[in-house]
């Protein structure tokens, strides 16, 4: 029974409930690469499998380290933010989830290398910059004023487009244009589970959009954010930059409205933590419908 229940703690460190978004990432960018006439299996399934490594190392350091820096002891933890809550009651060694963060994120970077290897060099810049903001997102860039930027990229841009690559050994222009959805949409997953903690983040040295805007104005570049995200989508549609079964992914749009509304309504008070919720089905299942959408293209 305590090995079973040792396990379950370690399971819930990785916060296993965020690491949907890198199997939906590696979807979408199999899915373009697909729609282009690509596809190993192999390789995605290996791909899938080194952002999981990242993903988890991402989440793990995270915990340690706003364990370390004390805003972990103060936070208000809320479903979608303020980190697993294992380390503040000392359910697992602080040294020991930091090796754990260090071994994810080698595994990862370790797959990443043999990538470049087997497919081409032109994957290193995305290593690379997965590498680095996986170690220092928590010590220095979230408190850079880039926290949102690189966890657009890192979570959101950048898998879409090394899942494509490694089906495909370039980066196509249609890549380039479907990776912005999921860029805006992981920035703004960021940004809005941001709220309920800024008063704790600003004591302890973090930098961020939201404490430099406040959160009335912060709730307003959300919204513009996810109207721009739509409109984008709608945009290459119209332009054939994207193929027209892609449009699937705006049957999110009500989800859209409704976190939108609720974080405009509010961004001070508990009522946030709907907007977060409904903003976290748009970050997931619009890029599910997007991949769909490819599907779909490439048999039609």
């Amino acid at each position: 029974m305590v090995y079973w229940v040792g396990l379950k703690v370690w399971f819930m460190e990785l916060r296993p409930q965020f690491l949907l978004l890198s199997i939906v990432l590696a979807f979408l960018g199999t899915c373009v690469a697909f729609y282009e006439g690509f596809f190993n299996h192999l390789h995605f399934i290996l791909a899938l499998i080194g952002l999981l490594f990242l993903h988890i190392s991402v989440n793990v350091l995270n915990d340690y380290f706003d364990y370390k820096s004390g805003i972990d002891l103060e936070v208000r933890r809320t479903p979608f933010s303020g980190g697993s809550g294992i380390l503040p009651p000392q359910l697992l060694s602080p040294p020991s989830v930091f090796r754990l963060g260090l071994a994810c994120l080698t595994l990862g970077v370790v797959i990443g290398i043999y990538f470049v290897v087997v497919v081409g060099p032109l994957l290193i810049p995305i290593v690379l910059l997965a590498a680095v903001i996986s170690y220092f997102y928590t010590t220095h860039l979230a408190r850079w004023m880039v926290g949102e930027l690189c966890a657009g990229l890192g979570l959101g841009a950048l898998p879409v487009l090394g899942a494509y690559f490694v089906q495909s050994g370039y980066y196509s222009p249609l890549a380039m244009v479907a990776s912005i959805p999921p860029f805006i949409l992981v920035f703004n997953l960021l940004f809005l589970n941001e709220f309920p903690d800024v008063e704790v983040d600003k004591k302890h040295g973090r930098r961020n959009l939201v404490i430099w805007l406040g959160r009335a104005n912060a709730s307003k570049l959300y919204s513009v954010l996810t109207a721009i995200m739509y409109g984008w989508i709608a945009l290459c549609v119209v332009l054939n930059w994207m193929p027209t079964p892609v449009l699937l992914s705006l049957l999110t749009l009500p989800w859209g409205l409704k976190a939108i509304q609720t974080s405009l309504r509010h961004y001070g008070d508990e009522g946030i933590v709907r907007a977060m919720a409904w903003n976290v089905i748009v970050v997931l299942l619009t890029q599910a419908l997007m991949g769909v959408g490819f599907l779909i293209a490439s048999f039609i």
